[in-house]
């Protein structure tokens, strides 16, 4: 064998690449001009498997091209992998493809590697995976492009998707004190697919000695539904809603709810010793798992140690457990509020809501007899903390003046958790944020006592605009074009830079709308609206003006047909002011609101309301309306807690009690209707409960809201006649039937506007009465359930199903609460920024429902735009 000799690199060719840096190969070889090598050694097995680590060459060689003393000359030959010249997936949907080619982050010109096809395989077996394809083959075929590509090639994915496998069957061991269907219940992210079978494949792995079925003649379990359903479920399970494909990572996070819910339940030491998977007869997945329960705990004896602020008996109140409950460390920690709980109503919402920021609670167990635990709780209550300073962020267009006046949370009070709920509440009411991304975050200061708060906030568009135009025969032109700014500043009117495209930032409403039916119909609509009138105390002051028109002869017109009343029309001119203050008693939830109304009804040749003498004449309408409000909804558009209460009175002036010797009754209706007199009462209240826990990244919630409404308006005495203004009009859907007549609308899904309390009369073919000028009285009762789709600023969308009911009567006599008409149906609603609420209902009127008729004669699709009426 040849002794070994060191020689020196003289230069060092790289070959054979077309797309590589030749520099940074040299480097990453680890051979450099200058090097010195012993030949034979292992300087050029090193390069090699350096290089081979990249994975970018299907051949590598080294060759001594030249010797010259003691310099050296090489040669380093390489074959590049080809280069993905573009891909494609075959087997599954282009929308499938799509997020396959995003997840495996597959891209063209990428080198075609062996890496690549695993990471290709392993992205496509867990996205499948999730769906419930347990079986997925993915195969990789490279084929070479063709010249004048240059060493390059098209790949093609094959998928085979295979069989979604469902779980077919849970089977649980050891659960001797829970049954089998409430550990089920807690696996909310697999679930058994339904069956309908004479022969159950019961070949179980592990032996079940608790059999909960087994005796259930012997225990009369035929008496009990549930009892009667497990019994059952080897042969007959119908699962609706539920989907039964089968994800590992939901399957491991069920294991640890099962764990939790027994914890919960007393059994602190349980566990699940075992679990197994396997294929059942008809290709499915058997799950079988073995529980320990262990031994049921319970509470015994909880002392306090370390509270000054409250006493023993005020903090075990507030704890709500006593001394032999069943033991559950979730519940413990819970009402112990570590951490608080949004809610309230546990130990830590208690004492940070009397600012003591740096409170900390720590449960520990003290000593265990046989089954039961002792606690001694040690509290470090601290000092109470005092705000700082208060920093907002995010308002790029409202004045942060708009956002400090609605904070609960000033500098230099004491902190408060519940008056920081309270403000990220008041700035959510607004309108101007997007109330789901509102944050809160109170930085403590342990060395001076303090704590810094800063809001974080995100802009949202909340300006409307309403634009519609057409054209209709015998009316013409028809349109509306309005304009609502819900973030106005009336003080940068004179000030051009701050037009955008008008003045905005103070937080006023400012609204106009015009509206023409051709020749039919006009009107002219305007409001002003500051929230905080003086800038220092929640006063709302608000002004408008409305003009409407109405020629009942515009269709006669048009076709030149005979008018026996030329000229006639219908005008109102009315306008209100009204000024709000927020009360403190009985809490500050509450608000008053007095308003004062004027409408200046005009009628020629009109003879719309059936009054005989009332087709000419002037009325007048002046009014106070006194309204006693209560509102704590969590947010405007989507609400998820709370309620809203309303109640108003409207008086007009008693004319007829400052002249008790005239008899108006016996006057003609004209002169009666001269100064309109009337009393006026209005209920409304809404409930809104969350039905499930928040879930995803924008907090979703099933939503139940309750609401119920009523209203009356009535005389003083018995020497006036109610005029037809101010009445209710019930029915229809609130758009088409316009207040034309200064009536309150009333809509209700799946009706036509009615005219008699009676549901037996079938509205489509019941004609208003003669004399009908509305119904004085009426009640409405909603339940929905709605459940948000998306609650994006940009575009909140959410469906709802409901179930109404509500009926008008024209006096006291005729009046019964319990006479309904009712209706059930879907609907959903859509917020954009810039139209305001688009939504639509389908509602089936239950009490429209004939002998003979189909379901679709009972139904009515009702839509709405802008706004949702009554």
């Amino acid at each position: 064998m040849a002794s070994p000799q060191q020689y020196e690199i003289a230069d060092i060719a790289v070959t054979g690449t077309e797309f590589l840096d030749k520099s940074l190969l040299l480097s990453l070889s680890g051979l450099a001009v200058g090097d010195k090598v012993v030949l034979p050694g292992d300087h050029f097995a090193k390069a090699i498997q350096s290089l081979w680590g990249q994975r970018l060459f299907s051949n590598i060689a080294i060759y001594i091209t030249k010797i010259e003393g003691q310099k050296i000359w090489l040669e380093i030959e390489l074959v590049e992998k080809p280069r993905m010249s573009s891909f494609a997936f075959k087997g599954i949907k282009k929308t499938e493809a799509d997020e396959l080619t995003t997840k495996a982050a597959l891209r063209k010109g990428s080198v075609v590697t062996e890496a690549l096809a695993q990471n290709t395989v392993s992205v496509a077996r867990k996205y499948y995976a999730e769906k419930g394809f347990r079986n997925v083959t993915v195969r990789m075929e490279e084929k070479k492009d063709p010249p004048p590509a240059i060493n390059s090639a098209t790949v093609i994915f094959h998928v085979n998707k295979g069989n979604k496998v469902r779980t077919n069957d849970i089977h649980i061991v050891g659960n001797d004190d829970i049954r089998d269907k409430a550990v089920k219940k807690k696996m909310k992210g697999t679930k058994e697919t339904s069956r309908f079978t004479l022969y159950p494949d019961n070949a179980n792995a592990w032996p079940d000695s608790t059999d909960f079925a087994g005796n259930y003649w012997k225990d009369l379990g035929w008496l009990s539904a549930t009892k009667t359903l497990e019994a059952l479920d080897p042969y007959f399970r119908f699962k609706l809603f539920s989907s039964a494909k089968f994800n590992d990572t939901k399957y491991e996070e069920d294991k640890e709810k099962i764990i939790a819910f027994y914890n919960s339940r007393g059994f602190r030491d349980a566990q699940i010793v075992k679990d197994t998977t396997y294929p059942s007869l008809k290709g499915n997945l058997n799950i079988e798992m073995m529980i320990e329960e262990g031994k049921k705990y319970y509470f015994g004896n909880i002392t306090w140690r370390g509270n000054t602020v409250y006493n023993d008996t005020i903090l075990s109140k507030v704890l709500g457990i006593k001394k032999g409950d069943i033991y559950n460390l979730e519940l413990l920690s819970k009402r112990l509020g570590n951490p608080p709980g949004p809610e309230g109503g546990d130990l830590g919402s208690l004492y940070m809501d009397d600012g003591y920021l740096f409170f900390q609670v720590d449960p520990v167990e003290i000593g265990i007899r046989e089954d039961t635990i002792d606690y001694e709780i040690r509290i470090q209550e601290g000092p109470q903390a005092t705000i700082k300073d208060i920093r907002i962020a995010g308002n790029e267009k409202t004045n942060e003046h708009v956002i400090r006046r609605e904070l609960r949370t000033l500098p230099g009070d004491k902190f408060s958790r519940q008056n920081l709920i309270r403000s990220q509440r008041e700035i959510s009411q607004l309108g101007f944020f997007n109330p789901e991304t509102i944050g809160i975050n109170p930085v403590p200061n342990v060395a001076d006592g303090t704590v810094d708060i800063d809001y974080k906030v995100e802009e949202r568009a909340n300006d409307q605009l309403e634009l519609s135009a057409g054209w209709g025969g015998y009316i013409g032109l028809t349109g509306t074009l309005g304009v609502t700014f819900n973030n106005f500043s009336l003080r940068n009117i004179f000030r051009k830079e701050t037009w955008d495209p008008l003045p905005s930032g103070d937080g006023q409403k400012l609204s106009v709308r015009i509206s023409s039916n051709g020749k039919a119909y006009r009107s002219y609509n305007f409001s002003f609206t500051e929230p905080w009138l003086g800038g220092k105390k929640r006063n709302p002051f608000s002004v408008s003006f409305y003009s409407t028109y109405q020629n009942p002869n515009a269709f006669a017109e048009y076709y030149n047909q005979p008018v026996s009343n030329p000229g006639a029309y219908f005008r109102v001119l009315g306008g209100s002011v009204s000024l709000g203050k927020q009360l403190r008693w009985p809490d500050d939830w509450f608000s008053l609101m007095y308003s004062i109304n004027y409408q200046r009804y005009q009628l020629r040749d009109f003879n719309y309301f059936g009054l005989e003498g009332f087709d000419n004449g002037v009325s007048n309408n002046l009014s106070l309306r006194l309204t006693l409000a209560r509102s704590s909804v969590d947010q405007q558009i989507f609400p998820r807690s709370g309620s809203s209460f309303m109640l108003f009175g409207q008086f007009t002036p008693p004319y007829s009690v400052f002249n008790p010797d005239r008899d108006y009754a016996k006057e003609p209706i004209k002169d009666q209707f001269k100064f309109i007199e009337y009393q006026k009462y209005r209920m409304n209240a809404e409930w809104y409960v969350p039905l499930s826990r928040a879930r995803g990244a924008d907090n979703k919630q099933l939503v139940l809201k309750v609401a119920a409404k009523f209203g009356y308006v009535g005389r003083y005495n018995d020497r006036t006649t109610l005029s037809p203004f101010g009445r209710f009009e019930l029915g229809g859907d609130g758009l088409s039937n316009f207040a034309v007549y200064d009536r309150d609308i009333i809509s209700q899904r799946g009706y036509p506007v009615y005219y008699t309390s009676n549901p037996k009369l079938n509205p489509e073919s019941t004609a208003p009465p003669a004399g009908y000028s509305g119904f004085s009285m009426f009640n409405k009762y909603v339940v929905e359930l709605r459940y948000p789709f998306s609650l994006n600023p940009s575009s909140t969308i959410f469906g709802l199903m409901f179930m109404e009911a509500a009926n008008g009567y024209r006096d006291f006599k005729e009046y019964d609460p319990f006479r309904l008409r009712r209706s059930v149906g879907v609907g959903a609603r859509f917020y954009l920024p810039m139209f305001g609420l688009l939504g639509f209902d389908y509602g089936i009127g239950l009490d429209r429902l004939r002998p003979g008729n189909g379901m679709k004669d009972a139904a009515k699709f009702t839509f709405m735009l802008g706004f949702e009426p009554e």
